[in-house]
């Protein structure tokens, strides 16, 4: 579930990890919609997620992904700055641009990190090895892009069709026609001004 500073929610599924952390701010006016301001702020993030184990309430509080997780101030910082890099980089794929070098070696720097660590449990389950930390979140954060951007769904990267909605997801549906960040949201928007055109066209 996504939720707007507005105080509206819609369902967004961007269909890959690193994608996920874009909606949480961004570069330029995309700070409107910043929500990581102090390590609490990544650790909701990664237990919202789709890390497993971070999938919400029945992860429970023991396997969650935020509960193997400490997170510093300056990690904080550094989720922001990977998160801008990834915004410019998934974008200039979607343009077909050649990606920024500082944006590269952002990612690949905070991908050269130890990732998060999965452990079975004594009881056949899946969780988090304790002792987790913010930059090894970014690592499987940023290890998730690399497969994104080389993997076989690098070419259906794209942005939502609504013109005034710049929500960037991967198109995992088996047709890849998925045109819409959510068909709750822009999708239905379009609908109801489709709708009225024909109305208005149709009084002519």
């Amino acid at each position: 579930m996504l939720r707007h500073p507005d105080g509206s929610s819609f369902r967004f599924d961007p269909g890959a990890l690193c994608l996920e952390l874009l909606p949480t701010g961004g570069p330029g006016p995309l700070a409107y919609f910043e929500v990581l301001r102090e390590p609490a702020d990544l650790v909701r993030w990664a237990e919202e997620s789709r890390l497993p184990g971070g999938l919400g309430p029945e992860a429970g509080p023991a396997s969650g992904a935020g509960a193997a997780l400490t997170v510093s101030a300056a990690e904080v910082a550094d989720a922001r700055t990977l998160r801008d890099a990834l915004w410019r980089l998934v974008e200039a794929r979607v343009r077909d641009a050649s990606p920024g070098p500082d944006d590269l070696a952002t990612l690949n720097d905070a991908a050269a990190h130890p990732p998060l660590t999965p452990r079975l449990t004594a009881d056949g389950t899946w969780a988090w090895a304790p002792g987790g930390t913010g930059a090894g979140l970014l690592s499987t954060v940023a290890r998730d892009a690399v497969d994104l951007f080389t993997g076989g769904y690098a070419h259906r990267i794209r942005v939502c069709g609504a013109h005034d909605c710049r929500l960037l997801f991967v198109d995992t549906s088996r047709p890849g026609r998925r045109r819409w960040c959510s068909m709750e949201r822009c999708g239905n928007r379009h609908k109801v001004r489709a709708h009225r055109a024909r109305l208005t066209a149709a009084d002519e």
